[in-house]
């Protein structure tokens, strides 16, 4: 299990799926990071305020997180904070775990915590710093590298979810909606364990309901992350954004068999032109 180390200068949460779910080596992971996003579809459209992006192995939903990532590219220098949400895996929870790590590691870096929007968020009442939900969660460990390559500089907001309701999702978003300098990043994978066929009508239904910014049609099965993305939903209508679906597969299409295989989606959520 990675335990948060403390250092003379900070606090950080190391690493706990390097070598298993990306390369734990700098340079193979920046070429495999490199080559996922040159195949990538390219950007269009302005930067998005979001994304949802998935969380499996690289060797499995690589190519589909980079379709997500790509996107963000041109906001390079614009994104200075990421508030990235996920489901916890290895801890029940009611409510959202919050860190008291003052850094996150992975073998490009380390990348600070926001530790003030942390603070201001604790407030609510059901967000709580809880260091072992973070401790072993891959969900929003593997985002950060792709965040680290397509971004110059940021700081992190990094939660991961129980049992919680929408709109206590949206209501720790909308305290940290603020500019276009602010982006969020919602990790999650599809439907689990079905057969190629029956998970690609499966992630259809769910990238339509995301467009369609509808989170009461997204079903339990649907998607591990489903909280985290219907309390988002709920904020990008508030909000005035549009959702577009930029990739969609599953392992099937990538490195595993199709009897049995997990869905990936690449979602990114803009203004909508149409609203003032």
């Amino acid at each position: 299990m990675a335990r948060l180390v403390t250092t003379d200068i900070k606090s950080v949460r190391p690493p706990a799926v390097a070598g298993r779910f990306y390369p734990a080596d700098p340079g193979e992971l920046r070429e495999l990071i490199g080559s996922l996003l040159i195949q990538a579809p390219p950007a269009i459209g302005p930067a998005p305020k979001a994304l949802i992006a998935p969380h499996a192995g690289y060797i499995y939903s690589g190519p589909i997180a980079a379709s997500a990532y790509a996107q963000l590219a041109p906001a390079r220098e614009l994104v200075k904070r990421v508030v990235l949400i996920g489901p916890s895996h290895y801890v029940a929870l009611d409510g959202l775990a919050a860190t008291s790590a003052e850094a996150f590691a992975t073998p490009l870096g380390t990348v600070p915590v926001d530790v003030a929007s942390l603070r201001q968020i604790e407030s609510l009442a059901r967000v709580r710093v809880r260091d072992e939900a973070h401790a072993r969660e891959h969900s929003l460990e593997v985002q950060l590298p792709f965040l680290q390559t397509v971004l110059d500089g940021f700081t992190l907001v990094p939660l991961a979810v129980g049992n919680a309701t929408m709109e206590e999702i949206c209501r720790v978003i909308d305290l940290l909606w603020n500019g276009p300098e602010t982006c969020f990043v919602i990790s999650s994978d599809l439907s689990h364990y079905y057969d190629s066929q029956t998970a690609r009508r499966l992630d259809q239904a769910t990238a339509a309901a995301i467009e369609a910014l509808e989170p009461d049609a997204i079903g339990e099965g649907q998607a591990c992350g489903r909280i985290p993305i219907c309390g988002f939903l709920h904020a990008a209508r508030r909000h005035g954004l549009r959702a577009r679906t930029v990739d969609l597969r599953n392992s099937g299409d990538t490195a595993g068999t199709r009897d049995r295989v997990v869905g990936y989606g690449a979602f990114v959520f803009e203004q909508d032109a149409r609203v003032d």
